[in-house]
C-alpha cells in the first residue's frame, strides 16, 4: 500500500513537472562559477594530475562544465575528485548515477552505504561505496546537488529536480565523486576520503550556484 502511495506521488509530480518545465522553457539557467578557476591547491591537498574523458563519454554526459582531477595530501596517496554541473538548459546532459556507470565499466560493488558527514556542522548526505576491478579496490564518496542541496538517492534527486522547477524555476543539477584507491586498509582511505571531503567541501560550494 504504501508502496502504491509512492508512486502515485512520484508520478503526479513528475507530470506536474513536465508541465510546468513546458511553460517555463524560456528559464535562463543560472551561471556558476568556472571550474576552470578550481584551486590547484588547497590547505594540505595539491593537484598532481587533470585528465579529459573521452568525446564518446562526453557526448553522453554533455556537462556544461566538468572538472577531473587527482590530488594528494600529505601521506602522497592520491585522491580523485570529479565535478559535473548540467544547468538544465537546452542540450545539456542530464547525471548517470555511478550505480549503473561502474558496474557497466567493469567495477563490481562490494557495497555501497547512504551516510550523513557532518562537516564541522554542516552536513553532508552521501553514499559511500567500495567497488572492485580485478586486484584493484577503491572507496567512492559520491552525492547529488540541487541548488544548496546535498542528495544520497536518485529518487531523492529526481525530486529535487521536480519541486525546483517547480516553484524555483531552476532545473540545474551537480554531481560530485570523491575516490581513492587501497590495498586492504579500508579505515585509511576512509578517513583520507572524508577528510578530502571536509577540506574541500566549502570550495565546491563557491564553484556551484546555490
Amino acid at each position: 500500500m504504501l508502496t502504491t502511495k509512492r508512486f502515485i506521488l512520484v508520478y503526479a509530480l513528475l507530470l506536474l513537472g513536465v508541465l510546468y518545465m513546458q511553460v517555463h522553457a524560456g528559464i535562463t539557467p543560472p551561471v556558476n562559477k568556472p571550474f576552470v578557476q578550481f584551486p590547484e591547491r588547497h590547505l594540505e591537498w595539491r593537484l598532481v594530475n587533470e585528465f579529459a574523458f573521452s568525446e564518446r563519454v562526453m557526448e553522453i554526459l554533455k556537462p556544461t562544465d566538468i572538472l577531473n582531477r587527482t590530488y594528494i595530501g600529505d601521506d602522497l596517496r592520491p585522491v580523485d575528485l570529479h565535478i559535473g554541473f548540467y544547468d538544465g538548459g537546452k542540450g545539456t546532459g542530464v547525471i548517470h548515477s555511478p550505480r549503473h556507470c561502474l558496474p557497466g565499466g567493469g567495477w563490481q560493488e562490494v557495497f555501497s552505504n547512504r551516510i550523513i558527514l557532518d562537516l564541522d556542522g554542516t552536513q553532508l548526505n552521501v553514499v559511500e561505496a567500495v567497488y572492485e576491478f580485478g586486484p584493484s579496490r577503491e572507496l567512492f564518496l559520491y552525492w547529488f546537488q540541487s541548488r544548496d542541496k546535498t542528495i544520497n538517492s536518485e529518487f531523492g534527486l529526481k525530486l529535487a529536480e521536480i519541486t525546483s522547477s517547480m516553484f524555483h524555476g531552476r532545473r540545474d543539477t551537480a554531481f560530485i565523486r570523491i575516490s581513492t584507491r587501497y590495498e586492504g586498509d579500508l579505515e585509511q582511505a576512509r578517513e583520507r576520503a572524508r577528510a578530502f571531503a571536509m577540506d574541500f567541501s566549502p570550495v565546491i560550494r563557491e564553484f556551484l550556484p546555490s
